[in-house]
């Protein structure tokens, strides 16, 4: 089987490709973003048997995995139009793939919970229905720990890195900036200053490039960036899980005047 890479996405904003905006987003302000995903498998050198998400939009208080076979969904934004809850992404999961997470992760001293209830939330099943809008590859889900260490996540993608070799794909889902309060302000330098650092941080040498996420919150504009990180700390998760493969940017485009960014591993 061909090895995977691990990858770092932003998921856009809420039903982001179900609606349209006003400024400062404007009726076509997700379309590149969504081209991007919707060409993601066709990058790929071949087919992913499974996908393994983890979503700024699920946390515990350890890393719990998803067991259900047949998730169902779960609408975790508040406030959009009716037809956004209308959604449906059928993808099966794997409790099989979830055991071996598990598996992974506790041979890796880690100790890890399961969950069968879990519903895809959208930070899964918005770019789901981008990337594989047939529903054919299941969806295995991963959550943050609830302390958001950004070095205890990097070593949860490192235990999960031999999953790459067995066809399964490792999408850490987030967002390069997130920061509510300033979405609309037009003012994009933060997030232009934070993402010429982070792009710098992944394309670097896989040492040197853990030590600087560890410390990420020290870079310029991390915190106007990122008041608070969960959307963030699914790079980590990519990134451990890409060992000693240098990243590499694979998407850059401002949304709403704040540039967003998208990494590949591998």
């Amino acid at each position: 089987m061909t090895r995977q890479p691990s990858l770092y996405i932003t998921h856009g904003g809420g039903p982001c490709f179900w609606m349209e905006f006003g400024p400062p987003f404007g009726p076509h302000g997700f379309d590149k973003l969504r081209a991007y995903l919707s060409g993601l498998l066709a990058s790929l050198a071949e087919r992913p048997k499974a996908i393994l998400v983890i979503s700024g939009h699920w946390e515990e208080d350890r890393p719990t995995v998803s067991t259900a076979a047949a998730p169902g969904m779960l609408f975790d934004y508040y406030g959009f139009p009716p037809h956004t809850y209308q959604l449906s992404y059928p993808a099966p999961g794997s409790p099989a793939l979830a055991l071996q997470v598990r598996g992974l992760l506790q041979q890796a001293g880690i100790d890890c919970r399961t969950d069968g209830s879990r519903g895809f939330d959208h930070g899964v099943f918005v770019p789901q229905l981008i990337i594989d809008p047939e529903a054919k590859i299941p969806v295995v889900m991963l959550s943050m720990q609830h302390d958001l260490d950004p070095a205890r996540h990097i070593a949860i993608g490192a235990a999960l890195a031999p999953l790459r070799n067995e066809s399964v794909l490792i999408i850490g889902s987030g967002s390069s900036y997130h920061n509510l309060r300033r979405f609309f302000d037009g003012d994009g330098r933060d997030s232009l200053t934070f993402d010429d650092w982070l792009n710098e941080t992944v394309t670097t040498d896989p040492r040197q490039r853990d030590a600087r996420l560890v410390g990420w919150a020290k870079a310029p504009a991390a915190r106007a960036c990122h008041p608070r990180e969960e959307h963030l700390i699914p790079l980590m998760v990519a990134a451990g899980a890409g060992g000693e493969d240098r990243g590499r940017r694979t998407f850059r485009d401002l949304l709403g005047g704040k540039a967003v960014s998208c990494f590949a591993f591998g």
